[in-house]
């Protein structure tokens, strides 16, 4: 089983709950858009501590480094089977500065060429209603929880 941890960080303009969220990075994603975005997370293992895994995600896929009052949300499973566990953030970001970490990946598939390409490619903020169409699907109960632990009005 694939455990993966995240933060949903969320900021309130003119009392309107606005989440962000990241789009992958690569040519397998680049012309998917809605249902292809996601809260930064990654993968970590049984021993490590979830909180730790999505704090350090966090900063590898975005560049940036978070703290503040952590909101535990249920961890949720993916269609292929992924359990995410992810805490919310109120917290204000420049979502146009983002600096990702990357990897090499072999690009086209079977070609034996090496492409360093960024886990993520760029970041936005969306109201609620964009972000529920532009998420992955999997991820939509953590917006349904945010709205309910923040008390927000959608």
């Amino acid at each position: 089983m694939k455990l993966s941890a995240g933060l949903l960080l969320f900021r309130f303009v003119n009392h309107q709950l606005e989440v962000f969220l990241v789009h992958p990075g690569g040519p397998f994603w680049k012309n998917k858009d809605e249902g292809a975005w996601s809260i930064p997370k990654g993968e970590f293992s049984i021993e490590e501590d979830p909180l730790k895994a999505a704090i350090r995600e966090f900063e590898e896929e975005t560049g940036a480094k978070v703290s503040g009052k952590f909101i535990p949300l249920d961890a949720v499973k993916l269609k292929g089977g992924k359990i995410v566990h992810a805490w919310a953030l109120e917290k204000d970001i420049d979502a146009s500065s983002i600096v990702s970490n990357t990897f090499s990946m072999e690009w086209p598939p079977r070609s034996g060429k090496q492409i360093e390409i960024p886990e993520v490619d760029r970041a936005e903020w969306f109201t609620l209603p964009r972000a529920r169409i532009k998420i992955n699907a999997g991820q939509v109960p953590l917006l349904d929880q945010l709205v309910e632990k923040t008390k927000a009005t959608t």
